[in-house]
């Protein structure tokens, strides 16, 4: 009997351990992915365009097809690459935060000098029109999945460099909840983002009651401008997330004069203001690496748009042809 008790007492005891574990993967999964805050924000704003024009019956399987090739390239593709790297390579992170930051920059300011008639938005192959609903299906789901590629690389990367140091499978177990967490909120927003407006025009045409009616007439004068709110800010985090990336890669490289600048200069900003000095330095720093990123989106744009774009299109046109 006594040795049944001690048997149950180690049990316990793992049981306590294990559940430690789970809450210690969690709590660093949770810190790591709001670091990527800015490439999940830009992920749930972009895909919806990769549903429009299709039937309501053809937009959840799409985004599930989406969510589970954006679910492969993260878990099979990434997290490989990502722990190879923190395990064998950790100086090549820093660089490739910045090349993943620049993209983030360049982004955001395609989008903003396209909005101004400054320059023309390059299209993806998932753009381009087809007569067969079902090629065209196929199309948009392929675009939508290399875009997610690079959209996680990045996610994964940060939320990697996130992640404090510790084992290599409590960095697995991380990064691995960092990837269902990310791709459930992401796929499952955008799924009730796309069908927001059926519920609304259901609610609308069939409500029993007038508030109902008018809630769903509501739903569907809002979701136009929401959508819109949302490339907003979808667009802003691009640019300070990409920003902030790059200054701190550029302080773990030992470059500390742009960190140090704008950490100055957002405490004399807040100090000079008063009030919440802590969320005021946040905020100028934001805004202060925002500005560094569209500057050097800007920068980029006839690099990304005359070279890379181009360049892109033809490997991946030439993989689809072979």
């Amino acid at each position: 009997m006594s040795g049944l008790l001690a048997l149950l007492d180690d049990v316990a005891a793992i049981a306590k351990v294990a559940a430690a574990s789970v809450d210690d993967v969690m709590a660093q999964a949770t810190k790591a992915g709001a670091k990527a805050a800015g490439a999940v924000i830009d992920d749930a704003a972009v895909t919806p365009k990769y549903v429009h024009g299709f039937s309501a019956d053809r937009e959840l399987p799409i985004i599930w097809r989406i969510a589970r090739g954006s679910m492969i390239n993260k878990l099979v593709f990434l997290l490989p690459a990502g722990l190879a790297l923190s395990n064998f390579a950790p100086w090549a992170i820093p660089p490739l935060l910045m090349m993943g930051g620049a993209y983030l920059c360049f982004e955001g300011a395609e989008k903003i000098a396209h909005s101004f008639g400054l320059v023309e938005h390059h299209h993806s192959d998932a753009e381009e029109s087809h007569d067969d609903p079902a090629h065209l299906e196929e199309e948009r789901a392929k675009g939508a999945i290399k875009t997610d590629f690079i959209l996680s690389a990045e996610i994964m990367t940060i939320a990697l460099a996130a992640i404090p140091t510790s084992t290599f499978w409590m960095e697995a177990f991380t990064l691995a909840a960092v990837a269902v967490m990310i791709t459930v909120a992401v796929y499952g927003s955008v799924a009730l983002i796309v069908k927001a407006d059926d519920v609304g025009l259901f609610m609308a045409n069939r409500g029993r009651f007038s508030l109902t009616r008018r809630l769903g007439e509501g739903i569907v004068k809002v979701m136009p401008k929401f959508l819109w709110l949302l490339t907003i800010v979808g667009t802003a985090a691009m640019l300070w997330v990409g920003g902030s990336i790059i200054v701190h890669a550029l302080h773990e490289l030992g470059v500390h004069s742009p960190y140090e600048a704008i950490k100055g200069l957002a405490s004399a900003l807040a100090s000079a203001i008063g009030g919440p000095v802590d969320a005021l330095k946040w905020l100028f720093t934001a805004a202060i690496d925002g500005i560094l990123g569209l500057t050097l989106g800007l920068i980029l744009i006839p690099i990304g748009l005359k070279v890379v774009t181009p360049l892109w299109q033809a490997v991946f046109r030439k993989n689809l042809q072979s």
